[in-house]
């Protein structure tokens, strides 16, 4: 596909919101990355995950305690993917690059790989948001259908049954398929086709060959084969649905948008900063458990506008945002809980998969 552009000119919305934004940090003398206030999150949830990993693998307790541990260990990954390689990722968890690269490669000790991360999510998925065919996102194809724009199949009628599994076995598919399909093929998303450097492929190998002996291999030599497998399936099945669902709820819901570049120019009639808007969806900003929990991803729209700022500064961009907004007349989307950014999601996944 052709390189997408945004029509930037129209609207001078981003740079009033922007203008607003560094003024905050500059009259404040606030940097925009992480404080203590996330160093000491992110080495409480890396400190669990050591802990409940221990316990499981040392300790073996019993089946229910077991089976409950290993589910507080899927969230825990997903946790430290939200709070701490996210933040990393995007070069704001700290203004130190080294602690950002550190708090990145946390993917890799997830059994992922973050310079295919970095592609994927900080290049498509940031720039050409819920544009199909650019945005890697939203492509589940042919399992599901996300958005008008994406052919339809008998089977997508059932998909707001479905998905919560899909949603669960996504961490697994990940880390085994989709990462070997980018490694073997180039492509790491879509209109990207990379040729690794001898790095990238060393350290593919070696942190893929370690997640299998950490998580698998001696997890085998200390319990079993057969409890090893049962735990890392609840283990991966409740990180991989609590990554998707956050995910999902931040873009496809029914009040999002799904636009496609116009055919002659192909370019999106739209400011790019407007069109981050108009395809986000804020969820449950008012809780700050869900906040602590989510790493501000529920914050999506303060997120995609600022995405090199921590989360921990988002509430306070959250108000120049919606002020900014109604200053230029622009919807800006938000659901009061996660329950109802969850049940718009399923009416937006069930509507889609009944549409001709």
């Amino acid at each position: 596909m052709p390189k997408i552009s945004f029509n930037n000119k129209k609207s001078p919305f981003f740079s009033v919101l922007r203008e607003k934004v560094n003024q905050y940090f500059a009259n404040n003398k606030i940097d925009t990355a992480g404080n203590r206030k996330l160093y000491i999150k992110g080495l409480i949830q890396i400190s669990s995950a050591i802990l409940l990993y221990v316990t499981l693998v040392f300790f073996t307790p019993g089946n229910f305690l077991a089976i409950l541990l290993c589910g507080l260990l899927g969230i825990n990954f997903a946790l430290i993917g939200f709070n701490v390689m996210h933040e990393g990722g995007h070069q704001s968890l700290s203004k130190y690059k080294s602690i950002n690269t550190m708090g990145a490669y946390a993917l890799n000790i997830l059994g992922g790989n973050t310079y295919f991360w970095k592609i994927k999510h900080n290049v498509n998925h940031h720039t050409y948001t819920n544009i199909a065919g650019m945005d890697d996102d939203m492509e589940v194809k042919p399992f599901m259908r996300l958005s008008d724009t994406q052919p339809r199949y008998w089977f997508h009628k059932f998909q707001h049954l479905y998905c919560l599994v899909l949603y669960g076995i996504s961490y697994f598919a990940w880390v085994f398929w989709d990462d070997f399909a980018k490694y073997f093929t180039g492509k790491v998303a879509s209109g990207n086709q990379k040729k690794f450097a001898p790095k990238e492929h060393l350290i593919f190998w070696v942190s893929k060959l370690s997640y299998i002996g950490i998580y698998i291999v001696f997890p085998v030599f200390m319990v079993g084969l057969v409890k090893v497998l049962i735990g890392f399936a609840i283990v991966t099945f409740v990180c991989g649905f609590s990554i998707a669902i956050v995910f999902q709820l931040a873009h496809i819901v029914k009040d999002t948008h799904f636009p496609l570049p116009n055919k002659l120019s192909n370019k999106i009639e739209e400011e790019w900063a407007i069109h981050q808007i108009n395809t986000t969806a804020n969820f449950s900003t008012k809780s700050k458990v869900v906040s602590w929990l989510m790493g501000g991803l529920n914050f999506q729209v303060e997120h995609h506008l600022f995405p090199k700022v921590s989360h921990v500064h988002y509430p306070k961009i959250n108000q120049f945002v919606k002020e900014t907004c109604e200053q230029f007349n622009i919807k800006y989307i938000e659901y009061p809980t996660v329950f109802k950014a969850i049940a718009s999601h399923l009416s937006h996944v069930k509507r889609l998969g009944r549409a001709g």
